[in-house]
This record gives structure tokens, C-alpha cells and sequence, in this order.
């Protein structure tokens, strides 16, 4: 059974709406209780809680990012409040991108393969082994990355082929799916458990891009 937040004011999470299916985030976060926000320019990152990355095309996103100071504002939010990404997300977050390389926010030491796992028609529902209580994990695939080598502080919660596609650092999130196109509500609950635990001070705060380097 799903746990839903239990503190007396929900979460406030913020979705950033670029690009991607940041609706289905947003109906994923209010089932389980929190509050989402989309969040298109950088003044809205203001009064969050949270934020999620979500799935898109990564070069469109950095020239979304590109306008208004959005990428270095949205650097410095994401040193210091929980963040998480999915898949073009998680392409932001990498301290290294390859094929081809790209700018990133270099935040999560782990390196991403770009479209490693083919076109979109080659895209791909499994279930997969993942510590996260429940059994199996479904995981949704659309022109997914693939995070071919990380930090071994970086804590891997679930795998595709020996490489992990859901990872945890401290107050940030990564995975190389879409979990808000799966009914399983496990990792955007997840993410809320990290922002609650951050919020009362169990996790470590700021980040920065060389801190695990």
C-alpha cells in the first residue's frame, strides 16, 4: 500500500514544464499528497520544497535554460534543495554526458550515455530488481540514457543490464525512466521520503559540482 505523506502541510514540488510529461509528474506528486507547481521560468523555483527534472530532449531543454539566467539559477536551486531527474533530467544532473557531450548542471557525479538504448522505437517496459521495498520495479524506457559508470558514494537503487537506472545522492535523485508513465508510485515517493528528511535535516546540505570529483 502506498504511504502518502503525513506531515500536517504537503510538500510543495515543483515540476519544471519545458518540455516532457510533467503533467503526469504533477499527477503523480497530488495522489500522494504533495502539492506540484509547474515551474517555467526562474522566479517560480521560489517557495519549493522540491523539484523534478523531467524527460524531454536535453539540447532543447539547455536552450530553454539558456534565456533569463534559467541554467545558472536552476545550478545554484539544485545544490541546495532535493532535485530529481528523469531521464533528459537526469542527462541535466550528470557531472559527465557523452554522445555526444554536452553542457550539464554537474551536480551528480555519474557519467550518461546519451540515447544509449536506441531510438524511440526502440523503447522498452520492464520490470526490474530494486532495493526500493515492493518487489520488481516497472520502468518505462523512451530513448533512454544509460548511466555507464558512477561515484561510489552514489547509492544504486535499480539496474538495467548491470547499469543502474535509478541512483540516490544525498538530496539528489536520478533515473533513466519515466516512473510518472507507470502506476507504480514507489520512486516519486521516494523522492517526497528525501525531500521530508532533508527538510528535517537528516541529509546533508549543499552540493557542489566538484565535491565527489
Amino acid at each position: 500500500m502506498t504511504q502518502h505523506p503525513t506531515s500536517k502541510e504537503p510538500l510543495v514540488i515543483g515540476v519544471l514544464a519545458l518540455q516532457g510529461a510533467y503533467e503526469a509528474h504533477a499527477r503523480a506528486l497530488r495522489a500522494l499528497g504533495a502539492e506540484p507547481r509547474l515551474i517555467r521560468t526562474p522566479d517560480e523555483l521560489t517557495g519549493l520544497d522540491g523539484l523534478i527534472m523531467p524527460g524531454g530532449e536535453s539540447t532543447t531543454m539547455l536552450k530553454f535554460l539558456e534565456r533569463n539566467g534559467f541554467f545558472d539559477i536552476l545550478k545554484s536551486f539544485a545544490q541546495t534543495t532535493p532535485t530529481f531527474g528523469t531521464c533528459a533530467g537526469a542527462i541535466l544532473l550528470a557531472t559527465e554526458v557523452e554522445n555526444p557531450p554536452q553542457r550539464s548542471l554537474g551536480l551528480l557525479p555519474i557519467t550518461v550515455e546519451r540515447n544509449a538504448y536506441g531510438r524511440q522505437i526502440d523503447s522498452s517496459i520492464l520490470e526490474e530488481e530494486t532495493t526500493l521495498p515492493g518487489g520488481p520495479l516497472e520502468m518505462v524506457f523512451i530513448r533512454a540514457p544509460r548511466i555507464r559508470a558512477a561515484d561510489p558514494a552514489v547509492e544504486t537503487l535499480a539496474s538495467r543490464d548491470g547499469f543502474p537506472t535509478l541512483v540516490r545522492l544525498g538530496h539528489l535523485m536520478a533515473a533513466t525512466f519515466h516512473p510518472e508513465l507507470s502506476a507504480d508510485t514507489r520512486v516519486h515517493q521516494l523522492f517526497l521520503e528525501t525531500v521530508r528528511r532533508f527538510k528535517e535535516g537528516q541529509i546533508p546540505g549543499a552540493i557542489t559540482s566538484s565535491s565527489h570529483r
